[in-house]
């Protein structure tokens, strides 16, 4: 092999490598952080139930979407990241942002009292999301 070719393959591999990385994929959620508080007062297992279901949904419903499909392959590596709204009404804010942005999203309402309690988007590469999400913190 000829000595310039051999370091400009080196040179294609390593610029080739950052393109062929997979994105990294985020199933976020937003959760009502009143319903944790007086006059609700739901308990914690309630509220996980909450989001179980909304990223359960949202992972069927997309199921066939190639980041979802992407994200279910390796089970071990999933990430997941819990947001809180204050109350519905910025819950249900949220869901006609992210219904007029395009973003795939699964507004949980629970039955029979037709309660918006959360909100989870399908697997999104973190870039494409952020700045719909960003007023939101962690959900403590």
């Amino acid at each position: 092999m000829h000595r310039g070719l051999g370091q400009a393959l080196l040179l294609g591999r390593n610029m080739a490598a950052p393109s062929a990385e997979p994105p990294v994929l985020v199933q976020y959620l937003v959760l009502r952080k009143d319903l944790s508080q007086a006059p609700f007062s739901w308990p914690a297992g309630a509220l996980v139930a909450q989001a179980c279901h909304a990223a359960t949904a949202a992972l069927h419903v997309h199921r066939d979407h190639p980041h979802t499909v992407a994200y279910l392959r390796e089970l071990g590596r999933m990430r997941k990241v819990v947001l809180e709204a204050p109350d519905e009404t910025t819950l249900k804010e949220l869901a006609g942002t992210l219904q007029e942005k395009n973003i795939d999203h699964m507004l949980w309402l629970e039955q029979p009292e037709n309660v918006a309690t959360c909100i989870a988007l399908r697997p999104y590469p973190k870039e494409e999301v952020n700045q719909y999400l960003k007023k939101f913190r962690l959900f403590k």
